[in-house]
């Protein structure tokens, strides 16, 4: 029987970072990771990171019309249930928040 962990994170990096982890070191396929806005409005997420964030200098003007309309929403499915424990430890690396299981 399938499982769905689901995360919310604060930026679009933390919920990246999370998925290059999955793929890269854990052999979780990206065809079973989803990503989305966590509510109605697109968003890259609640604080600037990343490629959001201002680089150092010399750069491009800093932007300021990053969509921050709230956490992103991060979902695997997964078959084995082994594979669970090592979801859990990637999302709490990078500071994941309202964790669930369905």
């Amino acid at each position: 029987m399938g499982t769905t962990l689901t995360a919310q994170f604060e930026t679009r990096r933390e919920a990246e970072m999370t998925i290059e982890r999955l793929v890269q070191e854990h052999g979780i396929e990206r065809t079973d990771i989803f990503v989305a806005a966590a509510g109605a409005d697109n968003t890259a997420g609640e604080d600037v990171a990343g490629s959001d964030a201002k680089a150092g200098e010399p750069s491009v003007e800093e932007r300021g019309d990053a969509a921050l309309n709230g956490s992103i929403e991060l979902s695997v499915d997964i078959e084995d249930e082994a594979k669970a424990a090592v979801i859990r430890e990637a999302f709490a690396e990078f500071s994941a928040h309202d964790v669930e299981e369905a």
